[in-house]
């Protein structure tokens, strides 16, 4: 695959500024938000005038106890093909838990959890990447993720575990440097130790992004301007390697046009400080290669331009290196997971969700504090989400819309989606009595009575019989 160039993120609210920004080369779409058959005509523009777009997932899972969805992966094939991408991206993450593999409910997150960075976790997840490598159409690339906690007991740093995965998997890797700096600062992982250990030939893209501390944890928000740190470590990764594409990420709290534009002139410049920093010191930056992916024909796989074929991939600077050489062809997979490290797995992951989710009590071994800030912003988060997809909730709630809803997210976990997720939201606040406003019952009554049964009340047979018999009556 040629270079990517530099892109941004594209959201709905800043499509047509996107249009008319000069120097982008590509973007990105949240998959789930995309119907193949009926593609935003910003994107169908932007496709037209050579501007690639790649599907961007949030709901896989892949780093869950389960195998992943069939269903999740069809679609995310659908829009890869409906869009003519030339890979698409998930996270390392769990999103669920819970199941037959627990004998429990299943919780949604709502959010991507971080996966332990043990054995158990890694033979999961290289087995759930050859599943979704499988049933794509072109590569897959994995990104990792911000954290707010640790697990505890980890067997390996960030940069090892990617190491392993893309080394037994051949999976690409989607680096987000502005999570490198979240767990610098929620965990205190040095991002020039990941970015030594990390197999940075495999990378496929990188992400970059601002937020926001608050104190002394770092929120990942997506919606703050990309502050200097974080440029720092984009410096330091080109300095290492030339990245086939470079990012901006923005999901909320849109900024006037020409603010994105300063951005991701600051990002080139970082890019350029470290493409010049590695010329200057007599090593120049290396470049991503070709690399097999498991499953995916050759054909399929991702090349860059200038870069043989059979060149191998560089091991880490000799100080930092703690793997043997890795070459261009993936190892044969090996057999399947057991369902032991499966049920291992899924067993502590549905404990720590129903801890964040549902008030369950902190299994052993995590910062009880850090995971009440996690349970915390994820209420916060499902809150913010619900509103979006039911904006009248806030307005029949008015000022209490906000702490009524926390109060229920507390020990109510999401079990379907965000728009189940405001219907559950609103039977529970009416089946306790509440609201107190009785006008503001009526509303909540009415709302809830309109979306909770299979078609809206007004397509309801019975509802239609009513209606035209007044309207025959009225005749009369």
């Amino acid at each position: 695959m040629e270079r990517l160039g530099t892109g941004i993120g594209w959201r709905p609210e800043i499509a047509d500024a996107i249009e008319r920004m000069p120097g982008i080369d590509w973007v990105e779409a949240v998959a789930e938000n995309v119907c193949p058959g009926h593609l935003p005509e910003s994107l169908l523009r932007l496709r037209e005038r050579g501007v690639t777009v790649i599907p961007h997932g949030v709901s896989l899972g892949l780093g869950g106890a389960d195998r992943p969805d069939a269903g999740r992966l069809t679609a995310l094939a659908e829009r890869a093909e409906a869009l003519g991408s030339p890979l698409v991206t998930e996270h390392i993450a769990f999103v669920r838990a819970g199941g037959p593999l627990t004998a429990s409910p299943l919780l949604e997150a709502g959010h991507l959890l971080p996966v332990p960075r043990t054995r158990d976790a890694l033979d999961v997840l290289c087995e759930n990447i050859r599943i979704a490598q499988d049933a794509l159409p072109v590569p897959l690339a994995v990104e990792n993720i911000a954290a707010l906690l640790a697990w505890p007991g980890e067997e390996m740093t960030e940069g090892q575990f990617l190491y392993d995965l893309a080394d037994r998997t051949g999976v690409r890797l989607l680096i987000d440097v502005a999570n490198l700096h979240t767990n610098h600062v929620n965990r205190g992982e040095d991002p020039a130790e990941a970015l030594a250990e990390l197999p940075v030939e495999a990378i496929a893209y990188v992400h970059v992004a601002g937020g926001i501390e608050r104190a002394g944890v770092w929120h990942d928000t997506h919606a703050h301007p990309v502050p200097a740190p974080v440029l720092a470590i984009l410096t330091d990764l080109a300095s290492r390697v030339s990245p086939p594409g470079v990012l901006l990420e923005r999901d909320d709290n849109f900024p006037e046009p020409t603010e994105l534009e300063r951005e991701l002139m600051a990002i080139r410049g970082a890019l350029a400080k470290g493409w010049a920093r590695s010329a200057a010191s007599g090593v120049p930056a290396r470049e991503a290669t070709a690399l097999r992916v498991v499953g995916v024909p050759e054909a399929q796989t991702m090349r860059v331009v200038g870069v043989p074929e059979a060149q191998p991939l560089r091991t880490p600077e000799p100080s930092k290196a703690v793997h043997p050489p890795r070459t261009t062809a993936a190892p044969p997979a090996p057999a399947q997971t057991s369902d032991p490290a499966r049920q291992r797995l899924a067993l502590a992951q549905a404990a720590l969700l129903s801890a964040l989710v549902a008030g369950t009590p902190v299994p052993d071994g995590f910062d009880r504090v850090r995971l009440g800030v996690q349970a915390r912003a994820l209420g916060v988060k499902r809150s913010d989400v619900v509103a979006k997809v039911a904006p009248e909730l806030p307005v029949i709630l008015g000022e209490s819309y906000r702490a009524a809803f926390l109060a229920y997210a507390h020990s109510h976990a999401m079990s379907g989606g965000y728009r189940r997720d405001a219907l559950d939201f609103v039977g529970q606040l009416l089946l306790s009595g509440g609201p107190e406003d009785a006008g503001a019952r009526r509303e909540l009554r009415e709302w809830w009575l309109e979306r909770s049964g299979p078609a809206p009340r007004s397509e309801r047979p019975a509802v239609r019989l009513v209606r035209a018999t007044r309207r025959v009556l009225q005749r009369r």
